[in-house]
Parts: C-alpha cells; sequence; structure tokens
C-alpha cells in the first residue's frame, strides 16, 4: 500500500517484478519470509530513488498509520496514552495479538533509562536488518500520539550486537 500510494499500481506490479515476487496481495498482519522483505525492499528502493534504510524507515511510520486506520486503532490503544507508555507497554499488546494470531513471532521491545522526554529501547528479534523500520515505527508512534520523536541508534545487532539499542527524545507537541 505504502508504495502503491507512491507510484500507484503499476509501480507496485514493476516493484514486486524486479524483486521475483508473485504474491498478489499480502495478507495485513501475516508474516512472511524475510527474503520477500528484503527483495522487496531493494526493488522499491530502486524504483522509488531511496536508499534501502530510507524505503524501511517510512515503511515502519506508514505501517503504524496504516494499522491504526484498518481496524487496529483500538487495540493499539490499549498500549498506552502516550508515547512512553506505549513504547513501555508494546510487549504487553504483543502478547494481546498473539492471542488471535497464534502463529505471529513478534519482537520484543524492553525500556530503560526512562526520564522526561527521553529513554532507551531495546529491540530484540531473531531478524535482522530491520534497524531502520524500528525508527520508523518510533517515529510513527510519535505522530499517532501528536510527539516529536529524535531517535539515535546506539548499538546495532547487524554490528555484531545482542540486539538493536536506540536512544529515543520525545516532547508532545502543543
Amino acid at each position: 500500500d505504502m508504495v502503491t500510494a507512491k507510484i500507484g499500481t503499476g509501480g507496485w506490479a514493476e516493484v514486486k517484478r524486479a524483486a521475483g515476487v508473485d504474491v498478489d496481495e499480502f495478507i495485513t498482519m501475516e508474516q512472511y519470509e524475510d527474503a520477500v522483505t528484503v527483495s522487496l525492499v531493494g526493488a522499491a528502493s530502486a524504483r522509488l530513488k531511496l536508499p534501502p534504510h530510507e524505503v524501511l524507515e517510512q515503511f515502519g511510520e506508514y505501517w503504524v498509520r496504516y494499522t491504526n486506520e484498518v481496524g487496529y486503532g483500538d487495540m493499539m490503544k490499549l498500549a498506552g496514552t502516550n508515547f512512553s507508555a506505549f513504547l513501555q507497554n508494546l510487549d504487553y499488546l504483543h502478547a494481546h495479538v498473539i492471542r488471535s494470531m497464534p502463529k505471529l513471532n513478534p519482537p520484543s521491545f524492553r525500556c530503560t533509562d526512562i526520564a522526561d522526554g527521553s529513554l532507551v529501547l531495546h529491540y530484540y528479534s531473531p531478524r535482522g536488518g530491520l534497524t531502520h523500520m524500528v525508527i520508523g515505527l518510533l517515529k510513527g508512534v510519535g505522530t499517532m500520539f501528536d510527539t516529536d520523536v529524535q531517535v539515535r541508534v546506539r548499538e546495532q545487532k547487524s554490528e555484531g550486537a545482542d540486539h538493536d539499542v536506540f536512544e529515543v527524545t520525545y516532547a508532545a507537541r502543543g
């Protein structure tokens, strides 16, 4: 949907063709092989003329908005009423989602060093290469709560760390 919104259905068909993906329609909240994601990101990067990390970041932001709009907004509100509370309750939200989607293998998020306007987010996942998608997700959650968000990557799994670690600063708008 994000790619289609940017370059139309014909552009999306080109991206799928270039990626070697013949899935007609992706199902919301369904898990797909990482190879499919990597191929699509690479093809979208070439077609959109954006670096792959930017495609992932934009997708993370888009995903938050999209899931809110297609019927998961009420469930997402269960996780918290502000940016910080939402992040601190992500694992709770994922546990709730697993009840209806038992095949889902979500990542785990843990917040530490929580202060007024900042926290450190630890992202644990067996999947690699999604650091920039998480940055986009954080910015998307910020938009959801009308909050300005800045993210700095402290550690990356792709660079040998055990998990990704993000330093997040935030301030409610208005």
